[in-house]
């Protein structure tokens, strides 16, 4: 690995010409008015904050769907407040255009209004977001009050929530009734009045989505809640096709990634293996030879030889370097 931080790195640094205008929460209102759809992507560490402000989405969510994706928990519940602050903290490093937001992990927030705002206060001085999400419909209207009254911008987030999918009997969709409906149309207004800026809108029937988002001021981001939504959000591993698990129905694959990765780290073993790689003079360094004769003098053995392994052909899954 080379030891040399990349200033600019290539793959992800955009044209100098386009400029990125910094995303605020007054510019998410005006796309939300303008009908602009907003794009949310997630992201867990550097290198996909670097791509989400690069090319560049309006929100970064840095989700606690981290505890599956990247630590292999067996859900969001496992996740602890500190295991997220280090993961704010890396995408922050990386995170420039785009508003950068973080979930507020089970347990550390639902207790008391006390303990959301000390949660709160934490992922902003030390993971260095600049807003919180949290779970919940109308029994979390105070904690959002609480944050929005001392300058903690809250998105909500309403229909199916991870962080109960035991309570929910499973990762449901919601709103399926007229009940649950009404139940999830007010729980969205008392989040918009105690004080939040957007709000969430997880696995519910596209036509309450769209209803629950032309009642609202605020701009609704929608997960498998339909088009009607002001923008939608995905979590990185599914945009570009990594993860492995159960495929939710409005899960679509922008890239297929897991491809590349395994095409990847099968070439370089069969070219480790095959003694391909590295290539002596492609990817190896020289040494002066008066210098090496001095070397082998010194050690003793001046006739000391190294014979490479003959090479084979280099297979097809080498990728050439660009």
């Amino acid at each position: 690995m080379s030891v040399r931080p990349a200033k600019h790195p290539p793959a992800l640094t955009p044209p100098a010409s386009i400029p990125h205008v910094k995303t605020t929460i007054g510019r998410l209102h005006s796309l939300r008015i303008s009908k602009t759809p907003i794009t949310v992507l997630t992201a867990y560490d550097y290198p996909t904050a670097l791509a989400c402000s690069a090319h560049p989405v309006d929100i970064t969510l840095v989700g606690d769907s981290l505890a599956q994706v990247c630590l292999g928990y067996p859900s969001t519940t496992r996740l602890s407040l500190d295991e997220m602050l280090h993961h704010c903290r890396a995408v922050a490093r990386g995170s420039t255009s785009p508003l950068l937001i973080g979930d507020l992990p089970f347990g550390t927030y639902a207790p008391s209004v006390s303990d959301a705002v000390k949660s709160a206060v934490r992922m902003v001085q030390e993971g260095h977001v600049e807003g919180v999400k949290l779970e919940g419909g109308e029994e979390t209207v105070e904690h959002v009050r609480a944050l929005t009254k001392i300058g903690i911008p809250v998105m909500a987030h309403i229909g199916l929530l991870p962080q109960r999918h035991v309570s929910l009997s499973g990762y449901r969709v919601q709103g399926r009734t007229a009940q649950s409906a009404s139940t999830l149309l007010r729980a969205a207004q008392a989040l918009e009045d105690a004080g939040a800026f957007a709000i969430v809108l997880e696995a519910m029937p596209s036509l309450l989505g769209a209803y629950i988002t032309e009642q609202l001021n605020i701009p609704t981001i929608g997960i498998g809640a339909g088009p009607g939504t002001s923008g939608q959000v995905l979590v990185w591993d599914d945009m570009v096709g990594t993860w492995s698990g159960h495929k939710p129905r409005f899960v679509r694959h922008f890239a297929d990634v897991r491809k590349e990765v395994v095409r990847g780290v099968s070439g370089y073993v069969n070219a480790v293996r095959n003694g391909t790689f590295p290539d002596s003079d492609r990817e190896g360094y020289s040494m002066d030879r008066g210098e090496w004769e001095k070397f082998l003098a010194a050690e003793g053995r001046p006739s000391w030889t190294w014979t490479p392994v003959p090479r084979d052909t280099p297979t097809e899954d080498a990728v050439a370097e660009s």
